[in-house]
């Protein structure tokens, strides 16, 4: 399958978020244009943009459809790809209300906009044109001790943030089957890297850990999740909009599955080389089991996809030395702790 080398000029909703904005710095770095619409909610990071005066951003919400439609037609935009979602499980328990708005209609919204832009389209350009849904690995549900998730996995959704991305992708699939919309819809499993919001298990640990605080773990830790370096993530898409089909989904896996306890010891690990606490104890020693979450998944992992067969997608990045540049990166986000800074 050829892949097209012709430059995009993209609309990347959520590009102030974690995944959207490494996805933006690389997008630009291949020669795309790149405007960003995002609505600055909590989770938004300016600084993971900052300096990247070539990236056009505009702050907005996805819901707004007359504002969508106006980027469109101002920047000639050929590409749509939407990160823009409330995405944080145990938020979406507590208050689901925000999570069926963004994560549906804002969809919805998109969608709608997309669809009467490119009708004014020629065939050749609604023929280049792609809308990029990003998905997730939960909205197949939760797995048992073996198999995995690929592109032909039904859909199972076991959360109200699940149910939410399981609903737009529907919407999105119907969007191309009934009108012609030119879409793709992605999944990958859990991202990690820089610049992830603190809300996130990764970040949260290693903050709670250097706090001196309590490192909880939800039920006894065995829950498994496959990891993806966000920068592979990143890398699936542009092959995903390079090559892929219009109407295809592709799943993007790590190969990196760990369980929850496992991980925290190895974070932790990794915490006691570089600043060892000042009592010269493990960070280990503040894992806390906590009552576990609502409904929660017990293994998501993803193997043997369409996107490793037709796209060539295959992760880069080693496990260990990702979470080690992870780990470094929020060590010197404001500065690393010296041991006698650390709490305990």
């Amino acid at each position: 399958m050829p892949a097209s080398t012709s430059k995009r000029s993209m609309l990347v909703t959520g590009g102030y978020g974690f995944i959207g904005s490494a996805f933006a710095k690389r997008a630009t770095s291949a020669g795309h244009r790149v405007v960003v619409l995002d609505a600055m909610t909590y989770a938004a990071n300016p600084q993971s943009l900052q300096g990247l005066q070539e990236i056009t951003v505009v702050r907005g919400n996805i819901t707004n459809t007359e504002l969508v439609s106006s980027l469109l037609v101002e920047h000639e935009i050929d590409t749509v790809v939407n990160f823009a979602a409330e995405s944080h499980v145990d938020r979406s328990i507590a208050d689901p209300g925000e999570f069926m708005q963004t994560n549906i209609l804002g969809v919805y919204s998109l969608l709608r906009a997309s669809t009467a832009y490119v009708a004014t389209k020629t065939a050749a350009e609604l023929a280049h044109f792609r809308f990029v849904q990003i998905s997730t690995d939960e909205v197949f549900g939760s797995l048992g001790d073996e198999g995995h998730f690929n592109e032909t996995s039904p859909y199972d959704p076991r959360s109200p943030y699940s149910a939410s991305k399981a609903a737009a992708d529907q919407i999105v699939s119907a969007w191309h089957h009934t009108y012609g919309l030119p879409t793709i819809t992605t999944y990958c499993t859990n991202n990690f890297g820089p610049y992830q919001y603190p809300e996130k298990f990764i970040p949260h640990l290693i903050q709670c850990a250097l706090r001196g605080e309590a490192i909880p773990i939800y039920g006894d830790g065995s829950n498994v999740r496959d990891w993806i370096y966000v920068e592979d993530h990143v890398s699936g898409i542009l092959l995903a909009l390079d090559r892929g089909l219009p109407g295809a989904r592709y799943a993007f896996g790590g190969g990196n599955e760990r369980t929850n306890l496992a991980l925290a010891h190895e974070i932790c690990a990794m915490l006691n080389e570089r600043v060892p606490r000042r009592d010269g104890g493990s960070y280990a020693a503040q894992i806390t089991f906590v009552i576990d979450r609502l409904g929660h998944d017990y293994r998501y992992a993803i193997r043997e996809t369409r996107a490793e067969r037709e796209l060539g997608y295959r992760p880069a990045h080693p496990f260990t030395e990702a979470l080690r540049t992870t780990v470094e990166w929020y060590l010197n986000r404001n500065g690393t702790p010296t041991s006698a800074e650390v709490q305990r």
